[in-house]
């Protein structure tokens, strides 16, 4: 296979959605929706989060040393991995212009290099007064929760676009 297509191939195994990127103002939203996306962890990406978050705890990074801890071998970053609720939130659900104002995390499973993060968030309460979202979050490799949690975030109005 030509390198060409093999790139774009990985990009597409990189990360895959449901949706089209954009925003749902908080005016669409509704209890119940769902969106979600795939990535793939690679080696890059926890190289690429160690550099920008300066963590380069070795359990990430040096396959000897991580193969004499408890989870005998390398394992991502928690956070890049709850990073891709952000994307989530950012990109589909609510998505662009959204802020973060709150995000609980429970670490459930390490994701390893290779490994396919499913990231899903659900809108569970809607306060249309202060534009406040309440989002289930959580992150899964195959049927294992790898992490979960709960957001709140402000949300996009057409009122102030």
């Amino acid at each position: 296979m030509p390198q060409r297509n093999m790139n774009f191939r990985q990009g597409l195994m990189d990360m895959l959605d449901n949706m089209p990127r954009g925003t749902i103002c908080i005016e669409d939203l509704e209890i119940g929706m769902v969106r979600y996306l795939r990535k793939q962890v690679t080696d890059r990406d926890i190289e690429m989060f160690a550099e920008v978050s300066t963590d380069h705890n070795p359990v990430h990074l040096d396959d000897d040393y991580a193969q004499d801890t408890i989870f005998e071998g390398r394992i991502a970053h928690g956070m890049l991995t709850a990073g891709l609720i952000s994307a989530v939130i950012g990109e589909q659900l609510p998505g662009h212009g959204t802020v973060y104002l709150g995000q609980s995390l429970k670490f459930m499973a390490p994701v390893r290099p290779g490994d396919v993060v499913y990231a899903e968030v659900k809108v569970t309460a809607i306060d249309h007064a202060r534009r406040r979202v309440t989002l289930e979050t959580h992150c899964a490799v195959g049927d294992t929760v790898v992490v979960k949690g709960e957001a709140l975030v402000l949300a996009p109005s057409r009122k102030f676009d």
